[in-house]
């Protein structure tokens, strides 16, 4: 006869309602210390997810159900709305209150379904002026909410790193009047990719800070992985908020093996990183069809490209 084990019913309710927490229920307020990301517990933890396409190029994809299914099918723990700017008629400087609008969506969604969200401030030129504004009015208007994090500005093409420098310490003092402790992606030079600049001069003076990389694992291959490497090991804090596995185009042919590449990077050094995109355009990046429905929660297995399964698969994955 088997002996019986008792488990005292608190420590086995303790279990179950952790093993039925949302992400944030589980982490609570992250914080960077050194290169980690650091959860309320003290932990070293990380965020695996999803990316939405341009606010003002696919706006019909802002919406609740979005987040519910990006959070409960695809098991996205972060979500990055892509707030865009110098586009078409919906970009940020021409109608930004319906942007405002669009981003409020998915952030609430995001609170919701207890994910992290990435506020992205989507512009490739410094638009220092219209930063300052957008982040003076999120930063107000999230500011206490534990799940939201903030990426000053997308790719900078071919800036120096002393220019991103000297915007950080513009916005970030923005951020912080409002979102004392919230953690504050910076970009790097050369469209996210340039780590090793920042790894040889970092923003010391300040807290909290991760650091964007970008890569598109057909275009960007070991060569961008070294750097990546050298950022690390001298202690940079690296969050890899957009990345995909076909050439930086979008489009192309999707290199499977290069991208088990950098995802073994990201297990080695506990990286978080979000995948790009929800769209519907014809390109190999845009995870959904055109006929997709505007609302997640309803799309079928024949709305989703072959990315997007590749996608779901990566994210079962890393699931807990």
């Amino acid at each position: 006869m088997t002996k019986k084990t008792f488990i005292p019913l608190v420590c086995l309710l303790a279990c179950l309602t952790c093993a039925g927490a949302t992400p944030v229920e589980k982490h609570g307020k992250l914080r960077v210390e050194g290169r980690n990301l650091i959860d309320s517990k003290g932990n070293p933890t990380r965020l695996q997810g999803i990316n939405l396409g341009w606010h003002c190029l696919w706006p019909r994809f802002y919406n609740k159900s979005t987040v519910k299914a990006l959070a409960e099918d695809w098991n996205a723990t972060v979500v990055r709305a892509a707030i865009g700017l110098d586009l078409e008629n919906l970009s940020f400087e021409k109608k930004p209150q319906e942007s405002y609008a669009l981003l409020d969506s998915i952030v609430q969604g995001a609170v919701g379904q207890g994910i992290y969200v990435i506020v992205d401030f989507h512009s490739h030129a410094n638009n220092l002026a219209l930063a300052r504004e957008f982040f003076k009015t999120t930063s107000a208007k999230y500011g206490k909410l534990p799940n939201v994090i903030y990426e000053i500005w997308n790719e900078p093409t071919e800036v120096a790193w002393s220019e991103i420098k000297d915007y950080a310490k513009e916005i970030v003092p923005v951020i912080r009047a409002n979102a004392p402790d919230a953690v504050i992606l910076v970009p790097t030079p050369r469209w996210d990719q340039d780590v090793d600049a920042a790894a040889n001069d970092p923003l010391t003076e300040m807290s909290n800070i991760m650091y964007s990389l970008h890569y598109y694992a057909a275009t960007h291959q070991d060569y961008f992985r070294d750097k990546a490497r050298y950022a690390l090991e001298k202690g940079l804090p690296i969050f890899i908020s957009e990345s995909a596995a076909m050439t930086h185009t979008g489009d192309g042919v999707i290199d499977p093996a290069s991208f088990d590449k950098w995802h073994k990077l990201a297990d080695d050094y506990n990286l978080s990183w979000i995948v790009w995109s929800i769209s519907d355009k014809d390109e190999t990046c845009s995870m959904l069809r055109p006929e997709a429905p505007s609302e997640g929660t309803l799309w079928q297995p024949e709305h989703i490209k072959p990315w997007g399964w590749m996608v779901r698969g990566a994210l079962a994955k890393k699931a807990d």
